[in-house]
């Protein structure tokens, strides 16, 4: 079954109906669908050859067969580089195609010199009668090529498609289950459609969990080591921040001292994380992210966080096979997991949400000292647009809960914000399910209102 990436097609289309050749780079996180899509939009006439670690002699032969299917005896002539390869491949194409390479940086990995071939065959016109689409899975190495003002491709590409994990939203319509097993879904596989196969295969959320990520012979028992195995040189050292935010250090100076590491030689690591979706900074709402030093790290995708917080903990009782035993720990974890991504996804469903005729800007959350100088947290707080109004907000997964209590929590936390300034106060639940009994004086958005604004 295939949803979504409807705004991808559509701009791969538009590319590729201009008159002129176009380059079109393709990349993301691996499992995210990027070959499904591309084979979505490349017709029978085009060729799409997905590339691997074999020597550069083996690779040119098996993409010169592979341009057999649309001129035959392509192959039979002996190509001694890439050069000589896409030099014919220009004389005797008869009318204009698309070429796709998948899984490019296997390629440079053992032709460094294809690029700058790639930029001469682009600047000269050489590529007159086909379309390149360059597409990979180390997204490092795909922005170095693309984006890096030093590489030879850079302010070539037409279209730099980055393919991201879908959203909440997709999820429910691949599954079509009901809002709150969405959630509980995702909260552990997240938005990669592949993972999403993996769990359909199995009757139930907690047999997908035993079956692909708890038994060692399990498809996704590894995944996040073969995802750092193509991105960083440092996955030791990648692993080991994952590994320790999963556990519950969220601060920088933790992080280093677990790691015995000065806090600045995790800048660089830490920020590769960022970049790559794994981990995200959080800071309290009113402050600048450039100057507080009141900075949180947080394991940002799902599926990663669900794995660092469950699996990499138990990897030694899970390889004597005790896969029933620590299911029953996380079984009885679950809910106060889910509650920390529920909370997220509050935070994130916030600026397509319209309360009381506003709209608001990005929520985050707020920590620090209260004007009645004690400690104090609130989930999610967001501004209006028009900065008249503050929204204040609890993010809830509980079955069985008194909104009133709640409500009044919240309220008596608001009380003590020291930076309202004459603006308007609205409160929000984001709750599970809806109570059975409600307040005027508090809004209620449950997970159907949270899966329909986060498209």
């Amino acid at each position: 079954m295939f949803v979504n990436r409807i705004k991808e097609i559509k701009r791969i289309k538009t590319a590729l109906q201009q008159e002129s050749s176009v380059l079109l780079v393709v990349y993301g996180r691996r499992r995210c669908g990027k070959s499904t899509l591309l084979k979505k939009v490349l017709s029978e006439n085009d060729i799409y050859f997905a590339a691997d670690l074999r020597e550069k002699s083996l690779q040119i032969e098996a993409f010169a067969k592979s341009i057999d299917e649309i001129a035959n005896g392509f192959s039979k002539l002996k190509y001694p580089d890439w050069d000589s390869l896409f030099h014919n491949l220009k004389n005797i194409l008869n009318q204009k195609i698309t070429i796709c390479i998948d899984e490019f940086p296997y390629l440079v990995k053992n032709s460094p010199e294809l690029p700058s071939l790639l930029q001469n065959i682009i600047d000269n016109n050489i590529n007159d009668k086909y379309n390149l689409i360059l597409c990979g899975s180390s997204q490092q190495m795909m922005q170095n090529m693309t984006l890096n003002s030093s590489s030879p491709l850079y302010g070539r590409c037409n279209e730099i498609l980055k393919v991201k994990p879908m959203t909440l939203r997709w999820y429910n319509e691949y599954f079509r289950t009901n809002a709150i097993e969405t959630i509980e879904g995702y909260s552990v596989y997240g938005g990669v459609p592949r993972y999403w196969e993996l769990q359909k295969n199995q009757q139930s959320l907690a047999d997908s969990i035993q079956y692909n990520l708890l038994d060692t012979d399990g498809i996704l028992f590894k995944e996040p080591e073969m995802l750092f195995y193509d991105e960083m040189r440092t996955s030791v050292l990648a692993f080991s921040i994952l590994t320790l935010i999963g556990l519950g250090c969220n601060r920088l100076s933790e992080i280093a001292g677990r790691l015995e590491k000065p806090a600045t030689q995790l800048n660089r690591p830490i920020k590769l994380l960022i970049d790559l979706g794994y981990v995200r900074r959080e800071t309290p709402f009113n402050t600048s992210p450039k100057s507080t030093k009141k900075s949180l790290y947080k394991i940002s995708d799902p599926f990663m966080s669900f794995y660092f917080s469950f699996v990499v903990p138990n990897k030694s009782r899970l390889e004597f096979g005790l896969i029933e035993q620590v299911w029953q720990e996380i079984n009885g974890k679950l809910n106060q997991y889910i509650s920390e991504i529920w909370e997220e996804l509050c935070r994130n469903a916030v600026p397509g949400l319209k309360i009381e005729g506003k709209t608001f800007n990005p929520a985050q959350r707020w920590w620090g000292t209260g004007t009645d100088k004690k400690p104090m947290e609130i989930d999610i707080v967001a501004e209006s647009t028009d900065k008249s109004t503050l929204l204040f907000g609890e993010a809830k997964w509980i079955d069985n809960i008194s909104s009133e209590k709640i409500t009044n929590e919240l309220k008596a936390k608001t009380k003590n914000v020291p930076f309202i300034q004459n603006q308007k106060v609205i409160h929000v639940l984001f709750l599970k399910r809806m109570p059975d009994k409600t307040s005027k004086e508090v809004i209620i958005i449950t997970p159907a209102d949270v899966i329909a604004v986060l498209k």
